[in-house]
């Protein structure tokens, strides 16, 4: 059980690692949780931990990860007499807080310390208290921890003074998106609050760059600090052994079919099904009720309090079903569930891992997962999809580039916090951490010129441009890094159902006006427009459900090469349903000749419609776009599988262009409107935005790979 000599420090070398925990913490998890023994993570966790190492923990969904952090941490806390506030413990949900503060607050009170709650809906009087009375550890959002260093009501150096150690869970889900940086960033600050580095401790799912996703985490102390990855349960795993699971995939051809089969298979279980939008949540829940099945719904549109109720709710029942989109795919946990079932695909292998690790909890129950496919392209994507899952493959967790957005946030919320700042010690906030270090001088000149930062003698202080954008509530749109599209609320009576796109209510459609939400059909009887406003009251069905998407949309280069590789006749390595099987050799059979080719790309006409079939994902194709213009269609969207090409392109014309980019690609073309969906890009020269969405929706390796692949032209002069 205990690992080689060499790879402890020589003071416990020998040591039953589980022997430097706490004698009080030991004896609790002995007799008050009753466990004979830790698991292999939890065990492997306790000497880099103690040893005040960044460590990443990876394991599966309900691997143990919040115990293999806790246990060592609070031993460390009892050993060393830390006092104050010293444990911070941050999530990227409201929702996983609300379900993780109990377990955390029972295990520190075993020493007799305590742990409290901070995030959004947590009520002003809480807050005082935490203000007055520190608890030892404090579970909150990095939004909240922002808060808290801009704040005017709270002492940020009494309160976070004492900080020694961050545990970040669920860190990919923060690592993948812009939430990252600002999470990175406000770590920094916090270090320089603290005046000392401060352990950073990441929990994460299974990734596919386990190291990379540490460094990332380390900051600005990557390559000065002692880290390391903790994944005993991965490492003791064949690489070439096919997973375990159940994994089944039908083709059942709309969610309609979908709600009948769920409403007859499985009777007597709890099952929990993912949606991958808000709309197919709200239509197959309110389909699934029509049949008489118990049934709740989990999405970001729905009140805090509806989802509390869905999620208790299903936690106590049986024979029932939840309806859910990511909201569920993290550890909140809902009880003991027999089985996942997945309406279409998710599009990457990590979030299938986390759904299908929902289930095999118990030890008569298995990790299992049924995919129903509601139309032919969702069919090839979990074909796809379980591809790639059956060749253990998982995507790499990558930051978004160009985070310029964020360093103008940053800089204003420094200011803040200050209410100065030094026009030439500015960058000493985050450490030297890039991009929030000198090399974003530019971003700087401009919020001056522009008037979001004031500039005098040698200081500089919040604008007035700031204020009039960012200032109301006490700045806390500046704690967001994200922009939600605007909605209303929807109020039956004073109880919150949720909130609902702004389309739905101005919409021309016949008859009264109704809306799907929480399952349930409503008739909408007064708008609020001023307060952004709807009241409604229960109806019997009629309901529309629509929310607007944010963010880009496509699927990675690996994923729709496994696609690919389906049609060229790849198996995946979970059992197919008769339908399944006969849909997808209809697809190989009549789609697959017309659009891949086993030794290459291919380029095939139809009348006037010419397609370049890269099978490469919606960045590389955009890309692709942008470096090829003078065969590419100018008036396109590309798609995952193929882009456009000119309808009057021959083989002259196509070989020519191929030879005249050699190796220089180019960012894709962005529209101007699109900055909007970046956070502060109000903040940004406009020049700068357009480079930062560019970057984003680039990807030069999946580009390249395409065109170094031989194209069959299936293309005659017109």
């Amino acid at each position: 059980m205990d690992g080689p000599e060499g790879s402890l420090p020589s003071s416990v070398r020998g040591v039953d690692p589980v022997e430097r925990l706490d004698p009080v913490v030991l004896h609790h998890i002995v007799n008050t949780l009753g466990w004979p023994d830790l698991r292999p993570l939890q065990r492997a966790a306790i000497n880099p931990l103690m040893d005040g190492k960044d460590v990443v923990l990876l394991a599966p969904t309900a691997g143990g990860k919040t115990e293999a952090a806790c246990f060592p941490v609070l031993s460390v806390m009892a050993q060393q007499r830390w006092t104050g506030t010293s444990v911070l413990y941050l999530c990227p949900l409201k929702a996983l807080l609300n379900n993780l503060v109990t377990r955390v607050d029972s295990y520190a009170q075993w020493l007799g310390r305590r742990a409290e709650l901070w995030h959004g809906d947590t009520k002003e009087s809480q807050r005082r208290r935490i203000r007055s009375e520190s608890p030892d550890v404090l579970l909150t959002t990095p939004e909240s921890l922002e808060a808290m260093l801009i704040g005017v009501k709270t002492d940020h150096a009494r309160l976070l003074g004492s900080i020694r150690a961050v545990v970040v869970d669920e860190v990919h889900a923060f690592a993948g998106d812009d939430r990252g940086w600002h999470l990175l960033a406000v770590l920094e600050r916090l270090e320089r609050v603290t005046g000392r580095p401060i352990q950073r401790i990441g929990l994460s799912a299974t990734v596919g760059n386990p190291q990379q996703l540490l460094t990332w985490l380390q900051g600005s102390g990557a390559g000065s600090r002692a880290g390391e990855v903790v994944a005993p349960d991965l490492a003791a795993a064949p690489t070439n052994a096919p997973p375990a699971g159940d994994v089944e995939l039908d083709y059942v051809g709309s969610l309609e079919n979908a709600a009948k089969l769920i409403a007859a298979l499985h009777r007597g279980e709890k099952r929990l099904v993912f949606c991958d939008s808000r709309r197919q949540v709200e239509e197959l829940g309110a389909a699934l009720r029509a049949r008489e099945v118990t049934t709740f719904l989990s999405h970001a549109s729905l009140s805090a309090e509806e989802r509390a109720r869905s999620e208790q709710a299903f936690a106590e029942a049986r024979d029932c079903v939840i309806v859910s989109t990511s909201t569920l795919e993290l550890g909140i946990d809902v009880g003991d569930l027999d089985r996942v079932i997945q309406i279409d695909s998710p599009r990457t292998v990590a979030s299938f891992l986390q759904r299908i690790g929902r289930t095999g909890r118990r030890a008569d129950n298995v990790r299992n997962c049924l995919f129903l496919a509601t139309c032919e392209e969702s069919l090839l994507q979990a074909a796809g999809l379980l591809l790639l899952w059956g060749r253990n493959w998982v995507e790499p967790v990558v930051p978004p580039p160009e985070p310029r957005h964020l360093v103008a946030q940053q800089l204003l919320a420094v200011t803040l916090q200050h209410h100065k700042i030094g026009e030439h010690l500015w960058d000493r906030e985050w450490n030297g951490l890039a991009p929030f270090d000198r090399s974003s001088e530019p971003i700087l000149r401009y919020l001056v010129d522009q008037g979001f930062l004031d500039q005098d003698g040698g200081l500089l202080f919040i604008g007035p441009e700031a204020e009039q954008r960012f200032g109301q509530r006490h700045f806390i749109e500046l704690t967001a890094s994200f922009t939600a599209p605007p909605q209303f609320t929807v109020l039956s009576g004073r109880t919150e159902i949720g909130q609902t796109d702004p389309s739905v209510l101005t919409e021309e459609r016949p008859g009264p006006r109704r809306l799907l939400l929480g399952g349930r059909s409503w008739q909408v009887t007064f708008i609020d427009w001023g307060r952004r406003r709807a009241f409604v009251e229960l109806t019997d069905s009629g309901g529309v459900a629509k929310w607007t998407g944010t963010g880009i949309a496509g699927l990675s280069y690996e994923l729709t090469r496994a696609m690919r590789d389906i049609l060229l006749g790849s198996e995946p390595p979970v059992s197919l349903t008769r339908r399944a099987q006969a849909r997808l050799q209809q697809l190989r059979d009549e789609e697959a000749p017309d659009s891949v080719h086993p030794a290459g790309t291919l380029v095939t006409r139809a009348g006037e419609d010419v397609r370049w079939w890269t099978w490469a994902g919606f960045r590389a194709n955009a890309t692709l776009a942008a470096t090829l213009p003078a065969v590419a269609d100018p008036v396109q969207r590309p798609t995952d599988c193929y882009l456009r090409l000119r309808e009057d392109m021959t083989a002259e014309m196509w070989h020519a262009a191929r030879a005249a980019i050699g190796d220089h690609l180019v960012f894709p073309d962005i529209d101007h409107r699109a900055v909007k969906g970046l956070k502060f890009s109000t903040a940004l020269p406009e020049r700068l935005a357009i480079a930062s969405v560019a970057a984003r929706l680039a990807d030069f390796e999946g580009a390249s790979a395409a065109l170094r692949e031989p194209t069959r032209l299936h293309v005659t002069q017109r």
